[in-house]
């Protein structure tokens, strides 16, 4: 990826007694993850000899956005000046070999247990919700909530949380289902480490991803440049999260052979990942979880475990 014009996808199938493992990489300047599993599920539909509900389209120009153009060639002069070399620091190749993973999967029970109990928190502090929170909002509050808890952060320190939007569907006009190019947004919310240690602490970060997404319906486009930050978050006080609890990854990569045992994204990038998918059942989410210190991974379970109770 160092060069290009650069390979956009690769797959590797690893048969093994049981069964074949299918890996798949794509670019992120070609695709997001939508784009990735509309992809799959157009894929494994026709092994199947089937028609794919959406056709998948790579026309970018679907995109319409004001002074688009000027916007894209003004991110590549910004971003890689150096054209057709595009080097990476290999400090990221280098600390992605020191995470320690962990997947947890939280049934449907679970989550609305946890809905239950944010609501219940609100209605408790006096300012109840208008509806309880979404399935991706009330995971993300957990997962926020024990990233800061196993960390040794100081109570006044903000603790800051990244995640993509999707905006196909709100963009004018908007983009069809099938659009396989990248089509994101960023999200950036913090809240006083204080508050994430508290008794109300999975309503106030709800509250606070809830308070995100609502800025990103009102300005969809407001968060286009995912590199630039003011104020600047510091790094080792962020979670990160990527894929989204709507992805049914189990339920559209049957290739002819049923749906997969495990699905797992390989690739977590840094310290305070989180990558979630919908789980094997099609009613919970999968959380995987990357960290560098094998005591914050079990002090993130401890917390994951008892806040589930």
């Amino acid at each position: 990826m160092s060069l290009l014009p650069t390979p956009v996808l690769a797959v590797q199938a690893t048969r093994f007694q049981g069964g074949v493992a299918v890996g798949v990489t794509v670019h992120h300047g070609a695709a997001d993850g939508r784009a990735l599993w509309t992809f799959v599920e157009a894929w494994a539909t026709a092994c199947r000899g089937e028609t794919p509900a959406a056709t998948p389209c790579f026309d970018r120009s679907l995109v319409k956005m004001p002074g688009g153009d000027d916007l894209a060639r003004s991110v590549l002069r910004k971003f890689a000046p150096n054209l057709p070399s595009v080097a990476l620091a290999s400090s990221v190749f280098e600390d992605r070999k020191r995470l320690i993973r962990r997947t947890f999967t939280l049934d449907e029970g679970d989550i609305q247990r946890l809905k239950q109990h944010i609501v219940h928190l609100n209605e408790s502090g006096g300012t109840p919700l208008p509806r309880p929170p979404s399935a991706f909002a009330t995971v993300v509050a957990l997962a926020w909530t024990c990233f800061a808890r196993c960390k040794s952060f100081s109570l006044e320190d903000d603790v800051w949380l990244f995640f993509f939007a999707d905006i196909r569907e709100r963009l004018d006009p908007p983009v069809g289902a099938g659009y396989i190019g990248s089509c994101l947004t960023k999200c950036l919310a913090r809240l006083p480490a204080r508050e994430l240690h508290g008794e109300r602490a999975l309503a106030a970060a709800a509250a606070a991803v809830q308070g995100e997404i609502n800025k990103m319906k009102e300005d969809p486009i407001a968060g286009w440049n995912f590199f630039s930050f003011d104020p600047m978050p510091s790094m080792d006080r962020l979670m990160n999260i990527s894929g989204s609890s709507g992805f049914s990854a189990y339920q559209i990569a049957d290739f002819g052979w049923g749906k997969p045992r495990r699905t797992e994204p390989i690739r977590m990038n840094s310290d305070g990942q989180v990558a979630l998918m919908g789980s094997r059942d099609g009613r919970g989410v999968q959380v995987s979880v990357a960290l560098l210190q094998a005591a914050q991974m079990d002090e993130f379970k401890s917390n994951f475990l008892a806040l589930l109770e």
